[in-house]
């Protein structure tokens, strides 16, 4: 019996508050250059660099999966949920235990993102779990910490934000980016509208 090809999973967190089509726009990309079996969607119960999520957690879940749904590469994953704050190492290390020795480990990152790399928990330990799939951004510049292994993804162009969707939902605007299964459920369940 031959053995089984190692698998190629990515980790991709963030808020997803709420998901968009750059988010899926990056995930497409990132499987189809890198070769990924599988991605992973982790929303963050409690970011640590960023302030409180304006959707409950429970909410920014069912988004992700309306907004996977179709694509068998990709899943949801609740390994960040509870109330502490999610950290990518923890995260990093609870996927790692479940996968085989040759198996290979990606992160999925903006550039952003990449460039607070050296204020995370852990910072060598990730750095030295996963490579790093850093999608660049317009003005970002970061530098490469050593024993980090970086894979850029720079042929994306992702003008679209959650911030600016949230305005554009609380304004009562036509919001395009956001798959439409997403937005029926933000209208059905009135998230993001003005206060």
């Amino acid at each position: 019996m031959r053995d089984r090809e190692p698998a190629r999973l990515a980790l991709y967190g963030g808020s997803f508050d709420p998901i968009h089509n750059g988010h899926l726009a990056v995930a497409r990309a990132a499987a189809a250059r890198f070769r990924l079996d599988r991605v992973l969607f982790i929303p963050a119960a409690r970011p640590p660099h960023k302030p409180a999520c304006h959707a409950p957690y429970e909410d920014r879940c069912r988004m992700v999966e309306l907004a996977l749904a179709g694509d068998s590469r990709f899943e949801l994953s609740r390994l960040e949920e509870g109330e502490g704050r999610s950290y990518s190492i923890d995260t990093i290390e609870k996927v790692r235990a479940r996968m085989a020795p040759p198996d290979e480990l990606f992160f999925l990152i903006g550039a952003d993102a990449f460039a607070e790399i050296g204020s995370w928990r852990r910072s060598s330990d990730v750095a030295r779990a996963v490579v790093f799939l850093v999608v660049s951004r317009p003005g970002h510049v970061y530098d490469i910490p050593p024993e980090t292994r970086v894979e850029r993804l720079d042929t994306l162009d992702v003008p679209v934000s959650s911030s600016e969707i949230r305005r554009k939902l609380a304004a009562g605007e036509l919001v395009l980016d956001v798959p439409a299964p997403v937005l029926g459920y933000i209208a059905r369940h009135g998230l993001y509208a003005e206060k």
